[in-house]
């Protein structure tokens, strides 16, 4: 377990699943097919009926897919389980608005604006909201960066911020104060891999 045991007794009240799964296609485009479930242990009284317990509140699918640039091309939303059927899965085309954004560019900012709060369902647009970092885990190693960039993954996070130990270990060349004694020409060229099939700078990446 990775957290410790409660200091109380507890009982379960709810439930909520998020599952990521990216993908390369055959015809070389990512796609990325995001599912969220709300379950509750007991039975569930609802202005549209009754849900037993164990039976999804819930279940709602995104897909991106996504060209080497991180260019949205195709979206597919899905909502299997809703609390109101024939009502909350109406909304399904409207995210079909992200198509042409880029995932790694502002996203998260153009999501709000165009399908945020009711012109959107809520746990959809969540959902889409964590894929940006998702997207950069599965595809971040087709990145062909070019010796001079900076790794994207660098100041998006404290562990990686460019002043800190990690980046003074691991990324000298991109160190605020690289530590003396180190090579940085060298350490870069070895830890610069190529890949023909995408082109993305630092510079390029705001996820908000």
């Amino acid at each position: 377990m990775s957290l410790t045991p409660s200091i109380s007794r507890r009982a379960l009240k709810h439930t909520r699943a998020i599952h990521i799964d990216a993908f390369v296609r055959d015809d070389g485009l990512w796609e990325i097919d995001a599912h969220v479930t709300d379950t509750k242990p007991f039975d569930l009284s609802l202005p549209s009926g009754n849900l037993p317990a164990g039976q999804p509140l819930h279940s709602l699918w995104l897909r991106l897919t996504l060209d080497r640039q991180f260019v949205i091309v195709g979206v597919e939303a899905n909502s299997e389980a809703v609390p109101y059927r024939g009502h909350c899965n109406t909304i399904e085309p409207e995210y079909k608005k992200l198509i042409g954004l880029s995932l790694v560019k502002g996203f998260r900012h153009t999501l709000r604006e165009n399908i945020g709060g009711a012109l959107g369902c809520t746990h959809l647009t969540e959902l889409a909201q964590i894929l940006p970092t998702a997207a950069l885990q599965a595809f971040g190693g087709e990145i062909n960066r070019a010796a001079d960039q900076k790794p994207p993954q660098l100041d998006r996070c404290h562990a990686l911020r460019s002043e800190g130990a990690v980046v003074a270990k691991y990324y000298p060349k991109w160190a605020i104060s690289p530590p003396a004694g180190i090579d940085t020409e060298s350490v870069l060229e070895t830890s610069h891999v190529e890949s023909p099939q995408s082109h993305l700078s630092n510079q390029a990446i705001s996820f908000n």
